[in-house]
């Protein structure tokens, strides 16, 4: 979960380098395009059959997956990387939930300790306006609502994204689950590219290629560990994106850290820590 937290950094980082110029739809068929020939790769590799067994539900993890990343892309062109990210990492409070109601899965105090501190984190990244504390000392600029609304939808698909491939985990390859991802995102997205192509130029073919390559290896890790964990244990230890995206926004654009964001991201490394300490072994009466 962390190298995939990695991974999605530096795809969100080659995003951005595209400075919105190359529309959403594009980004995201380029990303399909590059991860079908690769997923295909990989189950060529492994001598596995790519279609799976429970066609309908994987087909269903391509459309919300492809929906979501619609939205966490548009959302990182709107804003800045560090709050795109922030505001994608709503997620794991809606995947608890989901989870709970529909994977029947109990989220332990260990786990619901360290979303607590992970969401408290994340809010102190965010610094957002509506904090009276601190909103309009520190963050004087508020987001714009409409890419706020987009980021938080994008959040919500991503979750039920997650619950679905924890569900499938059980019947279907990990290989296979993330071979339907672009299997659906290719012909979603290229509608809306037919209808409005922009050329991109070589630097900005450098960037697409990075996106498809950077998505791939997120997805692989990420699958690998929601389906060898609960998925709201998996989605804790995934905060530490938010360091990531914190870090590349300040090297790479010009972001600033304040107090405040470094102690959110301590916050969410702790939060890391606690999910991935081995739950308590009962003692044994003697």
């Amino acid at each position: 979960m962390v190298a995939s937290a990695l991974s999605f950094s530096v795809m969100t980082v080659c995003v951005k380098q595209l400075e919105g110029r190359i529309p959403v739809a594009e980004v995201v068929l380029a990303r399909a395009l590059i991860s079908l020939v690769l997923s295909w790769w990989l189950l060529r590799q492994q001598q596995l059959s790519p279609w799976g067994t429970r066609r309908t539900t994987l087909i269903w993890r391509g459309v919300v997956g492809s929906a979501a990343l619609f939205c966490v892309y548009a959302a990182i062109a709107q804003l800045p990387l560090a709050a795109a990210t922030v505001l994608q990492y709503l997620y794991p409070t809606f995947t608890a939930a989901l989870a709970w109601g529909a994977l029947g899965e109990r989220a332990g105090k260990r786990v619901l300790l360290a979303m607590a501190l992970g969401w408290s984190g994340v809010l102190l990244v965010a610094q957002p306006n509506w904090l009276p504390s601190f909103g309009q000392s520190l963050n004087p600029q508020s987001l714009p609502p409409l890419a706020v609304a987009i980021g938080v939808t994008g959040a919500l698909l991503t979750s039920l994204a997650y619950v679905l491939v924890r569900n499938l985990a059980p019947d279907e390859h990990p290989l296979v689950i993330v071979f339907y991802f672009p299997l659906i995102s290719v012909p979603l997205s290229l509608p809306f590219v037919l209808a409005n192509p922009v050329l991109p130029t070589g630097v900005e073919l450098i960037w697409l290629l990075g996106v498809g390559v950077f998505t791939q290896l997120g997805q692989v890790f990420l699958t690998r560990g929601i389906t060898g964990m609960p998925a709201a244990q998996a989605t804790a230890i995934s905060y530490v994106q938010v360091i990531f995206a914190a870090l590349w926004g300040t090297l790479l654009f010009g972001e600033q850290l304040n107090n405040l964001m470094m102690l959110g991201a301590l916050l969410i490394l702790g939060a890391t820590l606690i999910s991935l300490r081995p739950p308590r072994k009962p003692q044994l009466l003697r």
